[in-house]
């Protein structure tokens, strides 16, 4: 999972269209409280993405997974 930093992002929708499983959403949205304080908590701890990498083989496998959230970890993915 990728957080945005809910502080330094400038609400530009850039990256709307990039997410590959269409889950950045506008935080306009109903609901979004819960998903802006997820990201803000994270993006707060978890290191910061500095160039792209190779996503996991296994990405497309859990793309329309359901209920993915109760399977997070608050640790940080290793590279």
């Amino acid at each position: 999972m990728v957080v945005i930093n809910t502080e330094e992002c400038i609400d530009c929708a850039v990256c709307e269209p990039e997410c590959p499983v269409d889950a950045i959403v506008p935080d306009t949205n109903p609901g979004a409280e819960t998903w802006i304080a997820l990201n803000q908590k994270y993006a707060e701890v978890w290191p910061n993405i500095v160039e792209k990498g190779t996503p996991p083989s296994d990405a497309d496998d859990w793309a329309d997974t359901p209920d993915k959230l109760s399977l997070l970890s608050e640790n940080p993915a290793v590279s």
